[in-house]
């Protein structure tokens, strides 16, 4: 009998996700994992990933030509020029790669997750899951913003300065550079809110000290439109530049959200006791 109590002691456990249930006064309980079982946890999260882009990447071979054709129309072109016989089939399936990797974000960034969150306290979890949501629409508000609005401006702009002196005719590598820079910058600036949330709700920054800092913020957020833009004129870093602000001004509202839950929670126990007493 004694034997078949140790046994499953000894039987290595499956790497997964916690539950979020209260465990009691133990509430943080963390289950030590060997080098090898650190690396099937991995293997497992990559396959899953490519295993998602692979299928979207079906999706993407059928949105393609569409896809091309709209960033065709909003560079100002009739046609990309093309210096090697197999750009075309190249670009091709390039696009329908970005569109895959595009639809299997909210799965990568999951398996991203999925492979931190036994690392993390069972209030870290709550508060990230809760976030997850917020974290991946942003993402794409901000991708969205870039591919509809900031890019095609952005390309009306370009193809139209001095064009009785240069002939207007870029290649698709470097519209398609000009897209994925454009929209993986501001779909990381875009979460500007979430993290000033979590600074908030984990009681790392104020909302005071994160309102009083605006002129900070400015700078800071012209260096980032800058680095954002792959052009040096001031119209597009501009262009690019409000929207990140307009991210901070809202972001401050969600520290002070998240600074009032913080304090809630905090304050909360002590109420109980108080009134018990």
């Amino acid at each position: 009998m004694a034997i078949k109590q140790i046994l499953p002691a000894l039987k290595p456990s499956k790497p997964s996700l916690p539950s979020l249930r209260s465990t009691g006064p133990e509430e943080d309980i963390f289950v030590e994992m060997t080098l090898a079982e650190h690396l099937t946890e991995l293997r497992s999260r990559l396959v899953k990933t490519v295993a998602g882009i692979l299928l979207a990447f079906i999706v993407g071979l059928i949105l393609a030509p569409k896809l091309l054709e709209l960033v065709r129309d909003a560079a100002n072109v009739e046609r990309f020029d093309v210096i090697t016989a197999v750009e075309p089939i190249t670009n091709y399936f390039t696009t329908a790669l970005y569109i895959a990797v595009a639809i299997a974000f909210p799965l990568i960034f999951y398996q991203m997750f999925a492979f931190i969150a036994p690392g993390l306290t069972r209030k870290e979890k709550r508060i990230l899951y809760g976030s997850l949501p917020f974290v991946v629409f942003f993402f794409m508000l901000g991708a969205s913003f870039a591919f509809f609005f900031a890019i095609p401006r952005a390309f009306e702009f370009l193809s139209t300065f001095q064009d009785d002196l240069f002939d207007y005719s870029p290649t698709y590598g470097s519209i398609a550079s000009f897209y994925i820079r454009v929209s993986l910058g501001l779909g990381i600036a875009f979460q500007l809110p979430i993290l000033m949330y979590l600074m908030g709700r984990l009681s790392l920054v104020s909302a005071k000290r994160l309102s009083s800092s605006r002129r900070y913020a400015v700078v800071i957020v012209m260096i980032a439109a800058a680095i954002i833009t792959p052009t040096p004129d001031p119209f597009n870093m501009l262009f690019i530049a409000f929207p990140i602000y307009g991210m901070y001004e809202l972001g401050l509202i969600f520290a002070r959200v998240g600074e009032r839950r913080s304090r809630k929670r905090s304050v909360g126990p002590d109420a109980e006791l108080s009134g018990a007493g």
